[in-house]
C-alpha cells in the first residue's frame, strides 16, 4: 500500500467551490482507497491505495468529484516518497525556518523546466525555483499583496498549479 497526498485546487476559498471535507472523504473511500483523512478545510487529503500511478488517481478523482459532487477542480496527487522529496529538496531552507508562512510550494500537473520566464515577470522581491513537478516560491513581503499570483504563474509556466505554505507541507507529511 502506498500513502498519497492529494491537493485540490481552489476549493473552499472566499466562498467559492465549496465542498464538505466529509463528502470528499466518503467519495475517496467509495473509490477504493483506505485511511482517508482530510487536513484543514482547504482541500487536502491523505489516503492509502494499491500503488496506481498518481496521474491515474488525479484523473479518477477529478472525474468522480465532478460527477458525484458537482465540483470541477484539479487534483494534484503525490506519493509519500514524492512528498518527502519535495521537503528534502527545498532550496529555501533558511526561509523555511525563519518564515514558513511565506514559503509556498506550488504543485504542477507537468514537469517544470525553466522558471526564468516566471522569475523575469516578477515585479516584487519574490524568488522562485523549480523542482520537478513543483515550484518553490518565497514571498518575503507576504502572499496577499503580491503580484506573483497563481494566474501569472500558470501563464508563464503553461501549466495548472496549486500551492500550500511550508507549514501545511510539513503538516501533510506528518499526517
Amino acid at each position: 500500500m502506498t500513502r498519497y497526498i492529494a491537493l485540490l485546487r481552489a476549493v473552499n476559498v472566499a466562498g467559492r467551490n465549496m465542498v464538505a471535507m466529509g463528502d470528499l472523504r466518503d467519495l475517496v473511500t467509495k473509490l477504493g482507497f483506505d485511511d482517508v483523512r482530510s487536513i484543514l478545510q482547504s482541500g487536502n487529503l491523505v489516503f492509502t491505495g494499491r500503488d496506481p500511478p498518481a496521474a491515474e488517481i488525479e484523473q479518477l478523482l477529478e472525474k468522480e468529484t465532478a460527477k458525484r459532487l458537482g465540483l470541477e477542480t484539479n487534483f494534484f496527487v503525490r506519493s509519500d516518497d514524492e512528498w518527502n522529496t519535495i521537503i528534502e529538496k527545498n532550496p529555501f531552507r533558511s526561509e523555511a525556518k525563519k518564515d514558513p508562512g511565506h514559503l509556498l510550494v506550488l504543485l504542477s500537473k507537468d514537469e517544470i523546466g525553466d522558471v526564468r520566464p516566471l522569475q523575469d515577470a516578477i515585479a516584487g522581491r519574490e524568488i522562485v525555483r523549480a523542482g520537478g513537478r513543483h515550484v518553490y516560491a518565497v514571498y518575503p513581503d507576504g502572499v496577499g499583496r503580491s503580484r506573483l499570483t497563481t494566474t501569472l504563474i500558470e501563464k508563464k509556466l503553461r501549466t495548472r498549479v496549486t500551492g500550500r505554505n511550508w507549514n501545511t507541507i510539513l503538516r501533510l507529511a506528518a499526517s
